[in-house]
């Protein structure tokens, strides 16, 4: 298969609106012949299954959550951008562009992510007339700050919690469209399988997680707004049951899987406590607005920090970054971090983390006006550490917080599969190889607000998939294959839980694939993972049936995908020999520690197709070309 992004001819900034028009609609009338399914109830998947309940689709919507309001989106804290320029900056449409295309490492379409910017200022008007309370200044306007890789204020922000506010006025546009009877809502629903009829994504195979029933549902199109990956590495940021399992399971009917080495590691994370911790906590990029990041100048320095003098520290940041300090992209951050960690100034227990320093800014500010920026989050920081950081520093480490691979998808978010259509982090599409802070809530809600409402009318009037239910014979062979595979895990009968197998595939990962990578380190886990794989399902035990509510069978079924996942992860790493965003690989380097990208031979998307369970998969490439952002060494300092 050749992939075919489908970007529209012409000028960058007419190219969506032309677009828009040229695409086929749907008479009002007929919007109700037609049912779409949506799996997540987040920022993406609740978002667009409103909107397009809105527009008179049947839509079914399904969250393994007992509630659309706990989608993973409510953990996001700090802002979502928009080229709005209240703050006469500099900011434009062109420059939030310009810099998620450099922040990304330049491995991100270009069509795509200018649509991003484009729509990124419907976004906020759009939340603000639902009544999101987005933080604002003393004269009632709405407020700014700043977040890494930009040097103008274009984020919008509602304190530290900015996801929940967003994803209740999400919920609440939902819940009407439930309460109308345009939204059929199957929450404590997991999707196991996609059913893919003449070619077509006609359906998913779901479980219901209290009964244990499976059973299937169909449609004329198939959304999965279901999140990340992360979780792969077992401590994430992300919460405990965000799983790939959906993407995972589309990928083997057909689905070409972008990137999967393109995985994001957070700077300011609460270091690991202990061994046996199951997740980790973000502090937001937000704080790195106030909150200046050091180490000890001399290693192996265990004073407390209020006995290191300012002589004695050193504000890496700052030093080695000087035009954006502490606002450095991610990517940048996090491995400036693992630096002076690796060169034993790290603080803490086992020299894993760097301080977060308040000082400067509540002597500036005063600390009431650093606890209404960020009260929140410190209130959470001592309630986990038991340290007060409005006296002492935080500590903060890196950690795994999101990926920019996903499934593929053309302009329109419609992946290899026709009528499967994969929107927000599930997608490869919009951040390259590193996402910038407070891009994932614009990325989110452009894709179900207003993106996917237009291109999916196009495919369903082009298209016109025949009408067919359940019994189709498809949908049974389905059907029977997951009943199957649930019943295989309960019969292994083994010896080792499903949690021991996920920490030691995590701490594989992050060893081998995370912040840092190498060819040996990456042929060693390509031969450990099938190892780990085969025992899992050998020697695994999962207690109780299939019939109850059962999270270690819910937990055995995310792992097994995670097992198979994490190899391709690993095959891509191995495959681009270059150093690029998230993606660092050690022999691939500038000399002063910098990532050194090789655009002759690796500027492309990589899409991986699955051959079967015994074959290699296959790797097709789409080239990425650079009209409007030139092709440049990524600079920050």
């Amino acid at each position: 298969m050749t992939l075919n992004a489908r970007i529209p001819s012409g000028p960058i900034q007419d190219k969506w609106d032309k677009h828009r028009f040229e695409m086929k609609l749907v008479n009002p009338a007929n919007k109700r012949k037609y049912t779409v399914i949506v799996v997540g109830s987040g920022l993406a998947g609740g978002s667009a299954a409103a909107t397009l309940s809105e527009l008179g689709y049947q839509v079914k919507c399904f969250c393994f959550q007992d509630s659309p309001r706990r989608a993973h989106s409510i953990a996001a804290q700090g802002g979502i951008n928009a080229a709005k320029n209240y703050r006469n900056d500099g900011d434009s449409i062109f420059r939030l562009f310009y810099d998620t295309v450099k922040g990304g490492d330049f491995r991100a379409r270009e069509a795509n992510v200018y649509r991003l910017a484009q729509i990124s200022v419907n976004i906020i008007d759009q939340c603000v007339a639902q009544g999101v309370p987005f933080a604002r200044e003393y004269g009632g306007l709405l407020a700014n700050r700043s977040f890494g890789g930009a040097q103008v204020s274009r984020t919008f922000y509602a304190r530290g919690q900015t996801g929940q506010q967003l994803l209740l006025g999400a919920y609440q546009q939902l819940e009407k469209e439930i309460s109308r009877g345009g939204v059929t809502m199957f929450p404590r629903t997991e999707m196991l399988d996609l059913v893919v009829v003449n070619g077509r994504a006609r359906g998913i195979v779901v479980r219901d997680m209290v009964t244990g029933r499976i059973e299937t549902h169909v449609g004329e199109a198939v959304v999965l707004g279901t999140g990340g990956y992360g979780n792969v590495f077992y401590l994430s940021t992300n919460a405990k049951g965000s799983n790939a399992t959906a993407i995972w399971r589309a990928h083997k009917r057909g689905a070409y899987f972008a990137n999967p080495c393109f995985t994001q590691i957070h700077p300011t994370c609460i270091p690991q406590s202990g061994e046996y911790q199951s997740k980790l906590t973000l502090m937001s990029e937000s704080l790195r607005n106030d909150g200046r990041v050091w180490v000890p100048l001399q290693q192996g320095d265990t004073r407390p920090p209020d006995r290191i003098p300012e002589a004695e520290r050193d504000y890496y940041l700052e030093r080695r970054y000087p035009s954006f300090g502490n606002l450095a992209p991610r990517d940048i951050a996090s491995r400036a971090a693992k630096t002076v960690c690796d060169e034993t100034r790290g603080v803490g227990p086992g020299g894993l983390g760097v301080y977060l320093d308040f000082a400067g800014a509540i002597e500036r500010l005063g600390e009431d006006a650093i606890r209404e920026r960020y009260g929140n989050l410190f209130e959470m920081y001592q309630r986990i550490t038991d340290e007060n950081p409005y006296r002492v520093p935080m500590r903060i480490y890196p950690a795994v917080h999101y990926t920019m691979g996903g499934l593929w998808v053309d302009y329109n978010l419609m992946s290899t599969i026709p009528g499967l259509y994969v929107i927000g982090e599930a997608n490869f599409s919009d951040h390259g190889a590193n996402r910038l802070g407070a891009s994932a809530l614009m990325q989110g809600l452009a894709d179900g607000y207003f993106i996917l409402p237009n291109t999916i009318g196009d495919y369903l009037a082009s298209a016109k998939p025949e009408k067919i239910d359940a019994g189709h014979p498809e949908c049974r062979l389905v059907q029977e294959e997951t009943t199957v595979l649930t019943r295989r895990l309960l019969d292994v009968n083994g010896k080792r839980t499903v949690d021991s197998f996920h920490r030691e595939l995590g701490r594989l990962l992050w060893d081998k694939c995370g912040m840092a990578r190498d060819a040996s380190g990456l042929r060693e886990a390509l031969g450990r993972i099938p190892a780990l794989r085969e025992e899992f399902w050998r020697n695994v035990n999962v207690p109780g049936s299939d019939a109850e509510l059962n999270q270690a069978l819910e937990k055995a079924g995310r792992v097994a995908d995670f097992l198979e996942l994490a190899e391709l992860m690993c095959r891509d790493a191995l495959h681009r020999e270059e150093s690029c965003g998230g993606h660092f690989r050690e022999e691939f380097q500038t000399a002063d520690g910098e990532a050194l990208r090789d655009d002759e031979h690796f500027a492309y998307v990589g899409a991986w197709e699955y051959a079967g369970r015994d074959a290699d998969p296959r790797l097709h490439k789409e080239p990425l070309t650079f009209e409007y952002v030139h092709l440049a060494q990524r600079s920050y300092k």
